[in-house]
């Protein structure tokens, strides 16, 4: 017994100095001053509360369809106002981390960026009925053309599509009030829970519709219209990034007029590329030029040929070989 316990405590021994290498080794790593290397955790928004902040915002949008239990109340009014006092507590903490990125918040002392913080957030609070508008449409826009949908209900608490059109609508105001870091991240999470990537810098008008959803993606520049339905697959992005960064700020992502569809699979790509009002764009298609209004794009594909004659031939030889199979 004594024996196992000298090995046992040899074992441990060797191990907290194992680790005490390894942590001296990592330390040494992180002071080569790289990006990689800086340690800002207190300086930049936390994903945790974005995502807290993100399932509150949802309750305010659609109380009647988001429930917190442990408010314990049925009272819409008592509700949303503990779910108000919370989530904007969190935000406007959120936001006077995040405004550190903003070259003229950079050296300001930490009271100087919660009063901004605080009028961003009652701006932001100002636009929720907007908002909720947008979104109103987006769900009748949703319904009405979904054969399959049973039911609005169905679309607000099933459909990925809804979902990230609703964290992007809410996104897209706070890039409007030019809040850095926090609309990317709502939008990126959406993508990671949906599958559909759209840039809160997009710009996209009432009764948006995506049917299906997964795969679409939407750039930071896109202007779409309204009534405008698009299919899984799609890509609204731009036409080369060579250049990277000497782009930013430039218009590199299609304007997609009213009333046009975009099947899936299909590519609109590049800041000139208008696609004119009623239009439709098949699947599959790559389109890298402006479509005039009331115009249907389709690829020409290989034809198929259906050669009766030699399926026949085909079945009988199957009959033949199964017989003999039997007949052994």
């Amino acid at each position: 017994m004594e024996t196992c316990h000298a090995s046992d405590t040899r074992i441990t021994e060797e191990i907290d100095k194992d680790m005490s290498d390894l942590a001296e080794q990592l330390l040494e790593d992180y002071k080569q001053d790289r990006d990689i290397d800086a340690i800002r955790m207190y300086e930049l928004p936390e994903q945790k509360a974005i995502k807290e902040i993100i399932r509150e915002l949802m309750m305010v949008l659609l109380p009647g369809y988001y429930r917190e239990k442990s408010y314990r109340t049925y009272s819409v009014d008592k509700k949303i106002l503990v779910i108000l006092e919370d989530v904007m507590f969190m935000m406007t903490k959120q936001i006077e981390k995040a405004l550190l990125h903003r070259p003229e918040f950079e050296d300001a002392c930490i009271a100087i960026r919660q009063d901004e913080a605080k009028k961003i957030v009652k701006l932001f609070f100002k636009q929720i009925p907007k908002i909720r508008e947008f979104l109103n449409t987006d769900i009748i826009a949703t319904y009405d053309g979904d054969p399959a949908a049973n039911s609005k209900d169905e679309i607000v608490l099933a459909y990925p599509g809804l979902y990230a059109t609703a964290i992007y609508r809410l996104a897209h105001e706070l890039h409007e009030l030019d809040v850095p870091l926090i609309p990317r991240i709502m939008t990126e999470y959406a993508h990671r829970k949906t599958g559909v990537d759209i840039h809160p810098g997009a710009t996209i008008g009432k009764y948006f519709c995506m049917d299906h959803a997964t795969g679409v993606v939407i750039g930071s520049t896109s202007v779409i219209g309204e009534h405008v339905k698009v299919y899984q697959g799609v890509t609204i992005g731009a036409l080369s990034t060579k250049a990277g960064q000497k782009l930013h700020g430039t218009k590199r992502h299609p304007t997609i007029e009213d009333n046009v569809t975009l099947y899936s699979g299909a590519s609109v790509l590049g800041g000139n590329t208008v696609i004119g009002e009623g239009a439709v764009i098949g699947g599959n298609a790559f389109v890298t030029k402006s479509v005039d209004p009331h115009t249907t794009v389709t690829i020409k594909t290989l034809e198929m040929v259906y050669d009766k004659q030699s399926h026949k031939a085909g079945q009988e030889k199957e009959r033949k070989q199964d017989e003999w199979f039997y007949v052994i």
